[in-house]
């Protein structure tokens, strides 16, 4: 009896090990980008927009933004309908950080050249955990919005 139970504690200890190894995957954040764009610009400032979704167990940060766009790109958040440069945004575990019109956003100042609509402009984010991932935003018309499609 004594060696049965020894034996059924062991299974069960490799077991619920096995299961807590498989839930917690490494606790890292799994990130992709989706649905990028940049609106043609009409100045030398230009706005990009993206989603970054994030099906890991942990959550991470955008904590920059760099292009041969420009020199000068930055990330900035949308309150009240006032616009300011933050240091970071997060991107929640198991959710999405998304930069879209009207809100959350990459803005790239004193462009080297205006983009075409049919052109892509790269850009590389830059996140707290994970590596930097590159993008291609495919420029769109001055007016674009996906949301209001």
């Amino acid at each position: 009896m004594n060696r049965r139970r020894t034996a059924l504690a062991g299974v069960l200890a490799l077991t619920a090990g096995a299961a807590l190894a498989g839930c917690s995957s490494d606790g890292a954040p799994d990130l992709k980008v989706v649905g990028a764009y940049l609106p043609q610009p009409v100045s030398d400032m230009a706005a990009g927009f993206l989603v970054v979704q994030n099906s890991g167990d942990a959550g991470d940060r955008l904590t920059s933004v760099t292009s041969p766009l420009s020199d000068d790109v930055t990330i900035h958040e949308t309150k009240n309908q006032k616009m300011r440069e933050v240091s970071s945004f997060e991107v929640p575990a198991n959710g999405e950080l998304d930069l879209e019109r009207g809100g959350n956003h990459i803005m790239f100042m004193k462009l080297k050249q205006k983009p075409r609509q049919g052109e892509k402009v790269s850009v590389e984010l830059h996140f707290e955990k994970a590596d930097p991932i590159k993008v291609d935003l495919p420029v769109k018309e001055t007016t674009h919005n996906p949301k209001k499609q």
